[in-house]
């Protein structure tokens, strides 16, 4: 499972085992609701493994009303819920396409911004954030890392991970 470097981790990743689309979208729901302001969500992970599906919880927990789907084609979709929901897709883009999109207004904007395929512009995004790998483990089933860079997203973590109901902790 690939893993974005975290210069300022402050503690282990947490693993989870999603059994369900339901499970992703529950341990999504419990991050929309512990998100403030500013706060940035990576995600990783091969096509298919859960990425939009996490998404769609985290709209749910920012009480976004509109259906959620992936912006891969138009790069970028604006959701309105408790806060601004910006939700990216980078898969289609190359380093240097990312570079000249002037995504800062998102990326340290008002709202949560969760970017899909977020290491094919690793170079951009802010030290301190909210990592997220999700991979296959077997028909519905994935594995979740989350990793915290900074101590307001360890803090979040930890909120995550006590999670009601948002999947079951990996116990290996």
């Amino acid at each position: 499972m690939t893993n974005f470097e975290n210069p300022v981790a402050t503690q282990p990743p947490v693993r989870l085992v999603s059994r369900s689309p339901e499970d992703t979208q529950r341990l999504g729901h419990i991050i929309g609701a512990v998100a403030q302001a500013g706060d940035i969500v990576l995600l990783n992970g091969p096509l298919g493994a859960g990425k939009t599906c996490l998404t769609q919880g985290i709209a749910l927990g920012l009480g976004v009303s509109e259906g959620t789907s992936s912006p891969s084609f138009v790069l970028m979709r604006e959701f309105a819920g408790r806060l601004p929901l910006y939700h990216m897709d980078l898969y289609r883009l190359e380093g240097a396409e990312i570079n000249e999109l002037g995504l800062d207004d998102y990326i340290f904007g008002q709202g949560l911004c969760v970017i899909e395929w977020a290491e094919k512009g690793s170079v951009l995004m802010p030290e301190e954030h909210l990592s997220i790998s999700l991979d296959y483990a077997g028909n519905d089933q994935r594995i979740i890392e989350i990793s915290a860079s900074g101590n307001r997203y360890s803090t979040m973590m930890t909120k995550i991970a006590s999670g009601r109901g948002a999947g079951n902790r990996d116990k290996d």
